[in-house]
């Protein structure tokens, strides 16, 4: 019996469709897997805001049109980029159990959200992070960080940024853990 997994083209989106297919390698060890990598409009569009790239589904719509054209099986999401509604024939159908849900503060030159100096530029591109750094730090400047994991930390590096907040999650599955200098909780 063989399955496709339909997956973005990210390294943190291949852990987790690798991740779910060993899971259910583990209950079906004949199964054969295949990963389906899908490029998607938030794949493509890096240069913009999420909030204001608009519509729903910007990480699978694509990936959910290739499961109603049947070239793929099913489809491995990070639950925060999965839309309220699903399509027609599409649905949720599991959930695996959650990592870590915590935030990581990520610098160069500072080991904490405290030592940040006032106008300090902070880069995340999850609204909700935006207003709780706007809430502890008004101080702070706060910009859109788009992009993968990767281009995340190479931004940062390159001195882009003062600091990013990233979620930790992502960080521990990519081994990354090295990099974090506070975990917020």
């Amino acid at each position: 019996m063989k399955i496709r997994i339909g997956t973005r083209k990210s390294k943190l989106a291949l852990w987790q469709a690798n991740f779910v297919a060993e899971q259910l390698k583990k209950h079906f060890p004949e199964l054969e897997v295949e990963l389906i990598k899908i490029t998607t409009k938030g794949d493509k569009i890096l240069d913009v805001p999420l909030a204001k790239v608009g519509g729903k589904g910007l990480f699978v719509k694509e990936i959910e049109e290739a499961m109603l054209r049947n070239e793929i099986d099913i489809a491995v999401h990070s639950l925060k980029d999965v839309p309220t509604y699903f399509p027609e024939g599409l649905g949720l159908v599991a959930i695996t159990k959650r990592e870590d849900p915590r935030d990581a503060f990520l610098s160069v030159k500072y080991s904490s959200l405290k030592e940040l100096p006032e106008g300090a530029v902070v880069g995340t591109s999850s609204l909700r992070r935006k207003v709780q750094l706007k809430i502890n730090r008004p101080d702070l400047q706060i910009k859109d960080l788009r992009g993968n994991v990767d281009t995340r930390i190479r931004k940062l590096e390159e001195g882009q940024y003062d600091a990013v907040i990233l979620a930790y999650a992502g960080l521990k599955r990519l081994g990354l853990e090295d990099k974090v200098k506070q975990v917020f909780s």
